[in-house]
């Protein structure tokens, strides 16, 4: 079965059919599921705060040193009438948010924020002792159980659309090719929630784009949106202009489809974007990356820190790889020239996991792989333990070394060869304005299953969203890529 067939038969499973001649169609039914996520952030949020001062007030009035009793529940009951508000405030219950993301962790944790400010300054003018606690300990502690339930929910719905479900249907305009890739990157990024029913691109075309059926031109949105009942329309690629747009913003009201428009830029996370209205025309600014200063320097010297410390504390299982990775008579260690920071060369260490003349055999091998990157699921020339070494990355482990050196980051795009450097393009060079990494995006999105472009994507996009929690989310991820071995060989 096609897979245009496949996705017009799950259309109709949760869309009615279109109306008959004559009969006018009206707002198609929306999907429950966003209601219902919606509802079960604000209860899960209300049962947290309620639980945690609950809890507060018994234990502070039952110990040795209790609180005034006259106060704890006027306290706790200002707690969760300021929490709530300002959670409410904050638009962290705001629907089209949802499920939990970064900009939705950070609102949480702003509201908490403001709530102990605000119950600071209170017991400063009011000069209440009890309220300290309540700021210092209780507050905090409501944060992370709020937090905690919501990266539960993320987890669920993520789950939920690995299998189909808690997704939003979604049509795209435009010309073929920028069509076909925003298909390939809603499927790349299942976790979205964003199914590409339907293709509305300029004739003449093919009959269907990347698996997608192309049922119209883009003149047909509206008609297809009231037809097929979609979430969003996405309006990608040129060729429509400002007023184009405008109109079809206006056609689609009333029909309960949102619009969504790319403004052609690729790699770039949404905290750098902010949109700055000039006389009505929004302007898309695009704030700059800050690829130095005080939280570059800190990152460096925690790498070099944590790498110290990961030499000493691994230093038994180092001295068993060494021992085994000598035990057929060759070296211990694999030098490589690899190019680091700004094209500068290193020399990258490794355990060795092939035969001793593996650079020579080369050439006598077939390239699996496509780009500069040379691949070989079955490499003939890798060795019984470097198998076995390769599928736990135990083979990268002298790297720390490198991080200790300066060459080399904890966290950074995969470090290049200079043969692949030279075979880069202008754009691909952008990898090297930071220090290639042990682990990276591209090790825990598949390593060796990657092609070059998406190694290459996926190294730019590191460098345009760098920051400290990235780097901690990468490393956290990268434990559970290195235990799949995915891509490993």
């Amino acid at each position: 079965m096609s897979r245009a067939v496949e996705v017009d038969r799950d259309l109709r499973r949760v869309r009615p059919a279109p109306p008959g001649p004559g009969v006018e169609a009206g707002p198609p039914p929306r999907h429950g599921w966003p209601g219902r996520l919606q509802a079960a952030v604000v209860v899960t949020d209300v049962v947290g705060v309620l639980v945690v001062s609950l809890v507060a007030v018994v234990l502070g009035v039952t110990r040795p040193d209790p609180w005034p009793p006259n106060l704890a529940v006027p306290l706790a009951a200002t707690v969760v009438v300021v929490s709530l508000a300002a959670l409410r405030a904050s638009r962290s219950w705001a629907r089209r948010a949802l499920p939990v993301d970064v900009v939705q962790l950070r609102r949480v944790a702003g509201a908490f924020a403001a709530t102990g400010l605000i119950l600071a300054l209170g017991g400063l003018a009011l000069k209440l002792d009890a309220v300290r606690p309540w700021v210092f300990v209780v507050l905090p502690a409501t944060a992370v159980v709020v937090l905690a339930a919501r990266w539960a929910i993320r987890g669920a719905v993520h789950r939920a659309r690995a299998r189909g479900r808690c997704r939003s249907s979604l049509l795209v305009v435009g010309p073929t090719a920028a069509a076909a890739e925003l298909v390939a990157r809603a499927r790349r990024a299942s976790h979205q929630g964003w199914t590409v029913v339907a293709v509305c691109a300029p004739r003449p075309g093919p009959p269907s784009v990347a698996g997608v059926p192309v049922v119209g031109e883009p003149a047909d949105v509206v008609t297809q949106v009231r037809r097929l009942g979609v979430d969003l329309v996405a309006v990608t690629g040129s060729g429509r202009s400002p007023a184009d747009l405008r109109r079809l913003a206006w056609q689609l009201e009333g029909t309960g489809a949102e619009l969504a428009v790319d403004p052609g830029l690729r790699e770039v996370p949404g905290a750098r974007l902010h949109v700055s209205p000039v006389d009505g025309l929004p302007m898309l600014r695009l704030a700059e990356v800050r690829l130095g200063g005080g939280a570059r320097l800190l990152k460096h010297l925690l790498d070099r820190v944590a790498a110290a410390l990961l030499l000493v504390l691994l230093a038994p299982v180092l001295l068993a790889v060494a021992v085994l990775v000598a035990a057929d008579g060759g070296p211990v260690l694999f030098r490589q020239e690899r190019v680091g920071r700004h094209g500068r060369p290193f020399r990258m260490l490794k355990f060795r996991t092939m035969v001793v003349d593996a650079e020579r055999q080369l050439d006598t091998l077939a390239d699996e792989g496509a780009g500069p990157l040379f691949k070989l699921r079955r490499d003939p020339r890798v060795t019984p333990v470097g198998v076995h070494l390769r599928r736990l990355s135990l083979d990268e482990l002298p790297q720390l070394c490198n991080v200790v050196a300066g060459s080399m980051s904890l966290v950074g795009p995969r470090p290049a060869l200079p043969r692949e450097v030279a075979a880069y393009a202008d754009d691909d060079r952008r990898r090297l304005v930071v220090r290639p990494g042990i682990t990276g995006l591209w090790q825990i999105s598949g390593r060796s299953d990657l092609s070059w472009e998406d190694t290459v994507r996926l190294d730019l996009r590191y460098v345009e969203s760098w920051s400290p929690g990235l780097d901690a989310a990468i490393l956290c991820r990268t434990v559970g890529a290195v235990l799949r071995g995915d891509g490993a060989y």
